[in-house]
């Protein structure tokens, strides 16, 4: 719920604002385009920017502060979800989720906090839900969206479940391994490498399918090609055009890309 009252602290610089500006974030870039081109005569509301996963909307939320985000509830890496949970009460703007076919997500938003949209989607649907933030904006239902959108995330948090055990292989064995055990992940072709103390698995995974199924709150993505879980971290290093080293406990180092550098924000609200 504290989360709303960043979003209400912007209603002001809305009613200032000459246009609503919108992100659209979807791993599809047929439904990216069909949102862009339904808004685009819209004279109210500006598209300034796409993202294609959860981790890159988090990131560019934090950077360009839109007013409103069309957000996927489906991607692989971080799902809508994810990025709700990873961003800070105050950077999150008005939401419209976007489901292709998931029930539970249908269900969860039956209150309609500000809206959803129900893939495939007509251009006169999203108009619809553009008006619904206008709404929002000019305070007719303030009252509708603080309850409704914290009864949903507050049933997201409460049923939102992450495996605390995952099946590996390794030798020719299955190996059961604590979650909470594995050190890092990396990427290696079509494969993925989880590191657990001196041993190495190899995982038939993409990285951003491992990421989809971690807490995001306990393991974070650096680089698109590695993942690491925070309790691991020890120090983190300034580096070269932007990138800063990452040191875990065991003395592994790894690097923190420029493109992942606001994943400091979360570190340091860990405490790491």
């Amino acid at each position: 719920m504290d989360f709303v009252l960043g979003f209400l602290d912007r209603r002001a610089e809305w009613r200032q604002a000459m246009k609503i500006r919108a992100l659209v974030v979807d791993d599809e870039p047929l439904a990216r385009e069909w949102v862009r081109s339904a808004v685009a005569e819209d004279p109210d509301l500006e598209v300034i920017g796409e993202c294609g996963d959860g981790f890159e909307a988090a990131d560019a939320i934090r950077r360009l502060k839109p007013d409103l985000v069309f957000l996927d509830v489906q991607m692989p890496g971080l799902d809508g979800f994810g990025v709700l949970e990873a961003l800070a009460p105050e950077e999150i703007p008005a939401i419209v989720f976007v489901t292709a076919f998931d029930q539970y997500a249908v269900r969860a938003f039956e209150a309609q906090a500000v809206d959803y949209l129900m893939k495939p989607f007509s251009r006169e649907r999203v108009e619809e839900a553009v008006r619904r933030v206008r709404e929002l904006v000019k305070g007719r239902s303030l009252d509708d969206f603080r309850d409704s959108i914290g009864k949903i995330v507050e049933k997201i948090r409460r049923d939102r479940a992450f495996p605390e055990w995952v099946l590996l292989k390794a030798e020719g064995k299955n190996v059961f391994v604590k979650v909470r055990d594995i050190d890092w992940i990396e990427s290696s072709r079509n494969n993925v490498r989880i590191h657990v103390g001196p041993v190495v698995y190899m995982l038939h995974e993409t990285t951003s399918a491992i990421a989809s199924r971690l807490d995001p709150k306990k393991f974070l993505r650096i680089h698109r090609s590695a993942i690491v879980n925070i309790e691991r971290i020890r120090e983190l290093h300034p580096w070269f055009n932007g990138d800063y080293a990452v040191i875990l406990r065991d003395g592994t180092q790894l690097t923190l890309s420029a493109s992942y550098r606001d994943r400091l924000r979360e570190f340091r609200r860990f405490g790491t």
